[in-house]
């Protein structure tokens, strides 16, 4: 799972970078992740746990320094003292416990505004039910049917650290931008089917650290479909959009688990394809997220779609224009 804080982050990018960089930009902090979850194995053997628990709070606590003297605000006094007028627009005069209680679900009636929100949030939840299933049980099974020891592990993190910044600081950005943001994340679902229909029929380790490898690209859905719904929000909404698409992918990390360990209970036995039907369903699950992907409305979702607009809309402009002069 990614680090709650980075709903933040990517909100604060939102607030500096054009929609067209968006999604890479957001693809590089899931990069800067992905270094630390395929390092962070490396520390076990040169150090004690204790050393490492030291080391883990020391970066923490440089973090927390960092962010307190050296990150810079994003939003402009303008847009925060907007922000703040419309908050207390919103708010009554006499806050009541009933109106705290229901803050929260007011908060989330933003992805429901139309057809683009309730789609994307569709593939929020499937993509997180099976990417948090996935990264909670693939190493209990892996244990269990394959012999996973701690150097295969250690191997399988490694191998996802380093294919995670490759797809995200590499991949993400030249791939966005020739098929765009919609059939990103048309490719991310459908990878992330075929890897783990790869999980559900493995008989080797070979099998499971090739499907790990290709895994990786599953990973572009997520900065991909937080840049879709940032390029569709005013300025003022980034922070709320970013915190309510992570909300839902909280629940679905919660759904998930259980969904895929109730099928594994049903097939343990060997009915259906035996232990790994639960990722079968998994890339079912995909499949259906996949659909949902498709029928993203592509004026909206993809970015170079709406610069190229623009473009459009200005060239008629100064060709109207200069008619008229003549």
């Amino acid at each position: 799972r990614s680090p709650y804080w980075m709903a933040v982050a990517i909100s604060s990018l939102s607030d500096v970078m054009p929609p067209m960089w968006r999604a890479p930009s957001f693809g590089l902090i899931l990069a800067g992740f992905s270094m630390g979850f395929a390092l962070s194995p490396i520390l076990a053997v040169f150090m004690s746990h204790l050393g490492v628990s030291i080391f883990a709070l020391s970066i923490l606590v440089a973090g927390f320094i960092f962010a307190c003297f050296y990150l810079p605000e994003t939003l402009s006094p303008d847009m925060s003292a907007r922000a703040r007028e419309s908050r207390l627009a919103e708010r009554p005069e006499l806050v009541t416990w009933k109106y705290t209680l229901m803050r929260p679900g007011k908060e989330l009636l933003i992805l429901n505004r139309n057809k683009l929100f309730r789609l994307l949030s569709a593939l929020a939840f499937f993509s997180g039910c099976i990417s948090t299933a996935d990264h909670t049980l693939f190493l209990y099974y892996a244990e269990e049917n394959f012999g996973f020891n701690e150097k295969d592990i250690a191997i399988l993190f490694l191998i996802i650290g380093l294919m995670g910044i490759f797809v995200q600081a590499v991949i993400l950005k030249p791939l966005n931008s020739l098929i765009g943001e919609r059939r990103v994340i048309v490719v991310a679902f459908l990878v992330g089917a075929l890897h783990n229909v790869m999980y559900g029929v493995a008989t080797t380790k070979r099998t499971i650290f090739v499907s790990a490898t290709i895994a990786s690209l599953t990973g572009m859905s997520f900065p991909t479909i937080s840049a879709i719904k940032s390029n569709n929000v005013d300025e003022l909404e980034q922070g709320r959009i970013q915190g309510a698409l992570y909300s839902l992918s909280s629940l679905a990390s919660a759904v998930g688990p259980m969904m895929l360990r109730y099928v594994y209970h049903k097939t343990k036995n060997g009915s259906g394809f035996g232990k790994g039907s639960m990722f079968i369903f998994g890339a079912g699950l995909y499949l259906i997220a996949t659909v949902c992907a498709w029928m993203l409305p592509e004026d909206k979702a993809n970015s170079n779609h709406r610069r190229n607009a623009t473009k459009r809309n200005s060239s008629m402009n100064y060709g109207a224009t200069y008619d008229m002069n003549v």
